[in-house]
């Protein structure tokens, strides 16, 4: 048994989560948000950092002092009904819904996008997915090690030829800024803010957590005061990666718009980035690279999709799922990586409070004495505005009118709820029915409707 850990034990669990996080999807946001953010880059920077590194640092932490066994079991603090449903919801959202399409469709963009006519993009991108899924689908059903030993010389690779791109940026910038999109022409942090939540890393952080604490554990720390001290080190380790990767890549994005262009996803801005500076050759060895991250995380997603929801439904076996899961991100890939990002917002705008809040009362749990009721209530609220910001969303991305039944709610919650207009009008009610019911729960009732002490 360990006491502590070394620094160098710190430093290697931080990597191992710094490469669970960083899929190459995450590399097309910041491009994408440095792009339309130009000269108001700097505060969009700082609201994406928040929501694409700050929030899966407390998830992470969150797990950690929470105790829990899973999401499930922490999420079953508010009911165990629930529990399934936002703990499912979360896992196809990171899965087969948005995150496991995106990376075929990422890898396509940035790989084999470049090197294909517009003529032959839909027929090249459902070839191409199809292969990509294909290998997903062999490797997540057949488990070697094969997965493991390219993810370990991946993640030094992604992090060496991104360095050498973006210190190139640095010393040899393709431009200057220009003037911000219309989103970032005004409320540039608020926008970063909500952008941040297409890295979907503080949904995955509620998942990934555990396999954090267990890393820990196997080195032989067994105190929860020392295992929640190593899970901060360790995730400061990781945050300071991805924050720094971010960064660099937004501010290649905000250079980048006057020598090669605008466009509607961050995959061509890193291809077109690559062949600027390297030519032909950095434009393939970025493909290459991207390409194998993008399986290697689609193996790791759908592995843990069908590992879920086959305890869930234990009839039904684990390569069932592997296969749906997989056939399902294979056609929803094909609607195109724009698309995809477009219909995954109105979800994440739904699903973000919730977990946002139930990081928050995992913190500050103690100090209500684990009430049930403060779960309940602070959930319920939270789902009360947040089901409406994602139909609001949704609506907005079609381009459709508001329902008839949904708009007197938007109307009414843009006049009573603060700040909700920048996305954040679940803040004010969820703190005063917390504060409210804490109270409840701490000195009115004490120990009523308390969790048990087993499952806290």
């Amino acid at each position: 048994m360990k006491e502590k850990l070394s620094f160098s034990s710190y430093f290697v669990i931080g990597v191992m989560l710094f490469a669970l996080f960083f899929g190459a999807g995450n590399l097309i946001f910041p491009a994408s948000l440095g792009q339309n953010a130009g000269t108001n880059l700097w505060p969009a920077i700082i609201g994406f950092l928040i929501t694409g590194t700050g929030l899966p640092f407390l998830g992470i932490l969150a797990m950690g002092f929470s105790g829990s066994r899973n999401l499930q079991d922490l999420a079953s603090r508010v009911h165990p009904v629930y529990a399934v449903i936002f703990t499912s919801l979360l896992y196809l959202t990171i899965g087969p819904f948005f995150a496991t399409p995106r990376t075929g469709a990422v890898a396509y963009d940035i790989g084999i996008a470049p090197f294909v006519s517009d003529d032959f993009a839909k027929t090249g991108l459902f070839i191409f997915t199809l292969v990509f899924f294909c290998i997903t689908v062999w490797l997540s059903l057949n488990p070697t090690k094969i997965v493991d030993r390219v993810g370990k010389i991946l993640s030094p690779g992604i992090i060496i030829l991104l360095a050498v791109l973006l210190i190139t940026v640095i010393v040899k910038p393709m431009g200057s800024f220009e003037a911000p999109q219309e989103a970032y022409s005004s409320g540039a942090f608020m926008k970063g803010f909500t952008e941040g939540y297409n890295t979907m890393d503080a949904l995955a952080s509620l998942v990934f957590g555990i396999i954090v604490i267990n890393a820990i554990r196997g080195l032989g720390v067994t105190s929860k005061k020392e295992i929640l001290s190593a899970t901060i080190k360790s995730g400061t380790v990781a945050t300071i990666f991805l924050g720094i990767i971010y960064v660099g890549i937004a501010y290649l994005g905000a250079t980048s718009t006057g020598k090669i262009g605008l466009f509607d996803t961050g995959g061509p801005v890193l291809s077109n980035a690559s062949s600027y500076y390297f030519g032909t050759f950095g434009a393939i060895m970025l493909a290459a690279i991207i390409i194998l991250a993008c399986l290697t995380t689609s193996i790791g997603l759908i592995t843990a999709c069908g590992e879920y929801f086959n305890t869930l439904f234990p009839k039904i076996s684990y390569k069932v799922f592997v296969l749906f899961f997989s056939l399902l991100s294979f056609t929803i890939a094909n609607f195109g990586l724009a698309n995809i990002i477009n219909y995954s917002i109105p979800v994440l705008m739904f699903l973000y409070p919730l977990a946002i809040v139930l990081m928050l009362l995992t913190f500050m749990s103690p100090l209500f004495k684990h009430s049930r009721l403060v779960y309940v209530s602070t959930i319920a609220v939270t789902f009360l505005i947040s089901i409406v910001d994602g139909l609001k969303t949704l609506c907005d991305s079609l381009k459709i009118p508001y329902f008839e039944w949904l708009s007197p709610i938007i109307d009414f919650y843009k006049d009573n709820l603060p700040m909700y207009a920048e996305g954040l009008g679940w803040l004010i009610p969820v703190l005063v029915v917390l504060i409210g019911t804490g109270i409840i729960g701490r000195v009115i009732f004490p120990g009523q409707d308390d969790i048990e002490a087993s499952e806290v």
